[in-house]
């Protein structure tokens, strides 16, 4: 559709800016990835809060959980809501309701006055995050050129690993101003508050960086908006680009795709268009092979054997640089030999990885959290569970994010991608909240099953996930 004489080129096929506006979209897609940064920091801050709050309230560890993973539905509520808000308002504006949501979030789940309080307050913050999860995908996607797609849209996992990381260096640094007590006083209020309420300052960025970056240009264009919309592109994909055949392009891809509403999903053989199972098994697969609940067990882990446990902190540390790694060479890889492939390698990986810590846990001794393993294969199952990591971070981790953020054609990509990503936090709350039963069931029959899960993505992927590397946007669907 597009000469060559007309769009600049680079290695991988697709178009690139000019190498002066390179910087710029790499600044407009960190901007856009903070709502990973978002749920990173929170899904590990509260973590280092655990104990304190179980204190304070006075509550066991059945409802404990519920309240942690209350943050979960109002994800997958959030994402659920997010395509249709995006469509309506813009990108941008439904960046700023949830940075907004997030900010309020912050402040009230550092200040509750019961545990009902504290539960509505993460799931107020878990709707800003659900909604995040989406729009930075699809916007990344949306203002990125197709040979650098997948490195900025990889953005996304990279800001989750990354504010996984920060959140524990917070948490360590507050708890050394209490001397180690997560009930410590700090200027008047308990460590654990000052940890949660310590995610104001991202959402605050979050909200505030969403003002200085430009909205989507085939948003614009859907609702006429030609004239920015050739601003932007002039932006992301440089001046020697044929605006007003690029601006043709998009227009006749929207006129030739659906409405993003959640009916124009529906019409395959089972429900939803095929592409929108594609994307709910993407989502699905990334949390059934259990990375949410691997660390579950980490201080156990360390513990068996040898490590003390007041050096847990720089161990769980560890695994966090192990993941941010990981994340990297998927950054390195991703447009160089395709999602697929980087898929396929993680979910061999993973396999291998998780049936060797079921091997390792099957030898355990002890319950609960008292746990113990022989040396060898305590050592074992911290390898794999190291292993495990790095293989689901420079794949998986970041190839979803990828995929779901361009697989779907433009007309129903916020939609479809709205329906992914809450099918993502159903899974996610469904393994955060089974999990302590099925280690209690079996811990070792419990990594069996995501070893199961690990090898059904094989084939989930080599029969129906499409490969989108080099290919615009407009050539989707």
């Amino acid at each position: 559709m597009t000469s060559s004489t007309s769009r600049a080129s680079a290695p991988g096929g697709g178009s690139s800016p000019h190498p002066e506006h390179l910087g710029h979209v790499i600044f407009i897609a960190a901007a856009a990835a903070m709502g990973g940064f978002l749920f990173g920091y929170d899904s590990s801050v509260i973590n280092g809060a655990v104990v304190a709050i179980r204190e304070r309230f006075d509550v066991g560890s059945a409802a404990l959980a519920q309240v942690i993973a209350a943050a979960l539905i109002g994800c997958a509520f959030g994402a659920a809501t997010a395509g249709r808000i995006a469509d309506r308002i813009g990108r941008i504006r439904c960046m700023q309701i949830a940075a907004l949501l997030f900010t309020a979030s912050a402040l009230g789940s550092a200040l509750p006055f019961a545990l009902w309080d504290l539960a509505m307050w993460r799931v107020i913050g878990g709707i800003g995050i659900g909604m995040a999860s989406v729009i930075g995908p699809a916007y990344i996607a949306e203002v990125s050129p197709a040979a650098y797609r997948g490195r900025l849209a990889s953005f996304q996992q990279a800001a989750i690993v990354i504010g996984i990381a920060v959140s524990q260096l917070v948490n360590w640094a507050i708890l050394n101003l209490a001397d180690g007590d997560q009930r410590g006083n700090i200027a008047g209020l308990e460590a654990w508050q000052w940890m949660l309420g310590v995610m104001v300052v991202p959402a605050a960025l979050y909200g505030l960086m969403s003002f200085v970056i430009p909205e989507s240009p085939r948003f614009l264009i859907s609702v006429g908006r030609n004239d920015e919309a050739r601003k932007v592109l002039t932006e992301v994909e440089g001046s020697k680009i044929d605006l007003d055949e690029r601006v043709a392009e998009i227009e006749h891809a929207m006129r030739s795709e659906h409405k993003s509403t959640f009916k124009d999903l529906l019409g395959g053989r089972f429900g939803f268009l095929p592409i929108v199972w594609v994307g709910i098994g993407l989502s699905l697969f990334q949390q059934l092979v259990g990375i949410n609940v691997i660390f579950y067990y980490s201080s156990s882990l360390w513990q068996s054997v040898g490590i003390d446990a007041s050096a847990s902190f720089l161990y769980s540390f560890e695994t966090s640089v192990v993941n941010i790694i990981g994340t990297v060479i998927a950054m390195i890889f991703v447009d160089r030999i395709g999602r697929k492939p980087l898929a396929l390698i993680g979910s061999v990986g993973m396999s291998i990885s998780l049936g060797l810590a079921a091997w390792a846990f099957s030898y355990k001794s002890g319950v609960g959290d008292d746990i113990s393993l022989p040396h060898a294969q305590g050592i074992v199952a911290l390898i794999a569970a190291n292993c495990f990591v790095l293989f689901f971070a420079l794949s998986w981790g970041v190839v979803v994010w990828v995929l779901l953020g361009e697989m779907f054609p433009g007309r129903i990509r916020a939609a479809a991608l709205g329906v992914a990503a809450a099918a993502q936090w159903i899974a996610n709350w469904v393994i955060t909240v089974s999990f302590p039963t099925l280690s209690d069931w079996n811990l070792s029959g419990a990594y069996m099953i995501y070893t199961g899960f690990a090898l059904l993505s094989i084939p989930f992927i080599l029969k129906w996930v499409p490969e989108t590397k080099g290919k615009a946007l407009e050539e989707m669907g």
